[in-house]
């Protein structure tokens, strides 16, 4: 009873910074709202006039940037999630700053000597005060005790950050306890499951010993790549509150004048972004899920570097073989084949008929076939098709949610870098790579050793999988795929059309959520 009052009590105090900033029942669903939402609306206070020219979904990121930082990642999570938040806010979502003052170097250097276990000056002969900070850890520049001594990046968890999480992630639970138990739009979304997915990330970002394993994973999958490196990691000087790692002597690629300066030419450099995480997620399956400029440098061989690896990706076999098989199809036009994957693999129940699914996916598929590559955003298309799939039931896929999400922000680095990028021709040497391996030789003979059953399943897919890369690769080589632009137009506005309907839908269930738990009407 008393967990649930304190539950209650903060996620109350979330209702009422939300509605400062206008972001909990919005304006914009004023007329929509049922009379109980909006005496709720008034209960919970008035908003800022600073944000009357504000969007919803930036007024979303400031309420919740306000709220700190277990909530700066409830938001980080819901970018991802645009089938719970809608399309626009998601977006905004994804401009969120994680970013907080630093707490005092004298507090950072204690957490270090307690989780060392060892007085600093004998661990490192220079420690400076915090070069960056966010609402987990800040880094700080050091210099090893070593001989030579080494220039390290020390990272450091924030004084008393797990009780903090711990209370506001118990409270995330509860509501989505309560929500799915209203709602069976709320139990399609797996509310539950998305909490549990954060505070599953969480822990992983409350133990540093994680993300140095997760760099060390990345940098022995990828040390045979001339172009990527991931900085080495300082076992000795590394705890569950503690991450030391190389110093980065790099330019940061968010600086295109200071990259040419140094002899790097943008527009390669944004090549070498966007086939690095492809190589990374078909490849192997384990990709960096956070590739924003921030955490990318060019070091002085011309090489990628990444840093910060508190959020990585996997995708396991049968998901990258499905992702695959899915755009190869759509981009050869064999709508039905792409809808019978999705059933192949249990995606969409079997009570919708296929020939309606694979309809609704030529409504996505037609409208590439107007414009010219480099106009047609690979991140774009997969999110239409999560969008369209949900339409037929199909549950969240978390892999894929955060491959596009990835993808949208690699390719947003790389249009930064070269406004005239195209992604489909960066990518296609390491999508040929990758069904070269999958249906090659080597790759038979492992499917051999997976069992029968897989390999029956791979020789009766083959034939249209290759007629599809074959369709696929014609169509790049031929300079583009097109479509007359009036349709392309008519799918945008029916689509915009969809998405407000389900946004404004979206908010009224978030909002009676709160509202119930906030006024105690369990």
């Amino acid at each position: 009873m008393f967990d649930a009052f304190r539950n209650s009590a903060r996620i109350w105090h979330a209702a009422r910074t939300l509605s400062r900033h206008d972001a909990l029942l919005p304006r914009e669903y004023l007329a929509s709202l049922p009379p109980s939402l909006k005496l709720a609306r008034r209960l919970l206070g008035s908003r800022s006039k600073a944000e009357d020219d504000v969007p919803p979904g930036v007024r979303l990121a400031r309420a919740l940037e306000t709220l700190g930082p277990p909530y700066i990642k409830l938001g980080q999570m819901l970018a991802t999630r645009p089938d719970v938040v809608g399309d626009e806010t998601a977006s905004a979502l994804e401009e969120l700053q994680d970013n907080l003052p630093p707490f005092a170097t004298a507090d950072a250097m204690r957490t270090v000597e307690h989780s060392l276990g060892r007085p600093i000056v004998e661990t490192f002969a220079r420690f400076e005060d915090a070069v960056a900070a966010a609402s987990i850890a800040q880094v700080h520049e050091a210099e090893t005790t070593d001989d030579p001594s080494l220039r390290v990046a020390v990272k450091v968890l924030r004084p008393g950050i797990e009780i903090e999480f711990a209370r506001d992630l118990a409270a995330f639970a509860f509501a989505a306890r309560v929500a799915e138990r209203l709602s069976k739009e709320a139990q399609r979304l797996r509310l539950r499951a998305l909490v549990g997915a954060l505070a599953h990330s969480v822990a992983l970002e409350l133990d540093l010993r994680m993300e140095a394993a997760a760099a060390s994973e990345l940098a022995e999958r990828t040390a045979n790549d001339p172009d990527f490196r991931v900085p080495a990691i300082d076992w000795s000087r590394t705890s569950e509150r503690v991450l030391t790692s190389e110093w980065i002597e790099g330019t940061p690629i968010r600086d295109t004048a200071a990259l040419e300066a140094g002899g790097h030419d943008p527009k390669t450099v944004a090549v070498l972004v966007v086939r690095s995480f492809l190589t990374q997620a078909l490849r192997d399956g384990f990709f960096h899920a956070d590739m924003h400029p921030g955490n990318l440098f060019v070091d002085v061989q011309g090489r990628l570097v990444a840093v910060d690896f508190g959020i990585m990706g996997r995708l396991e076999p049968n998901m990258r073989r499905f992702l695959a098989e899915t755009i190869s199809g759509f981009l050869a036009r064999d709508y039905l084949r792409v809808a019978q994957i999705h059933y192949d693999v249990n995606f969409v129940p079997a009570h919708h008929p296929v020939e309606t699914f694979a309809q609704a996916l030529r409504a996505i598929g037609e409208p590439i076939f107007g414009r010219p590559a480099r106009d047609v955003s690979m991140a774009k298309l997969l999110q239409q098709l999560f969008e369209t799939t949900r339409r037929f039931d199909m549950q969240a896929q978390p892999q894929l949610l955060l491959l596009q999400k990835t993808m949208m922000v690699v390719e947003g680095v790389a249009r930064s870098l070269d406004p005239d990028f195209d992604i489909w021709e960066a990518s296609r040497p390491i999508a040929e790579r990758w069904m070269l391996d999958q249906v090659g030789p080597e790759a038979r003979i492992r499917d051999v050793t997976e069992g029968v059953t897989a390999l029956g399943r791979m020789a009766q897919s083959l034939p249209q999988f290759l007629r599809n890369a074959e369709v696929v690769s014609a169509m790049l080589a031929d300079g583009g795929l097109r479509l007359h632009p009036d349709t392309a137009r008519e799918i945008a506005e029916a689509q915009l059309a969809r998405t407000r309907h389900t946004r404004i839908a979206l908010w009224i269930f978030g909002a009676g959520a709160l509202a119930i738990l906030a006024f105690g009407w369990l």
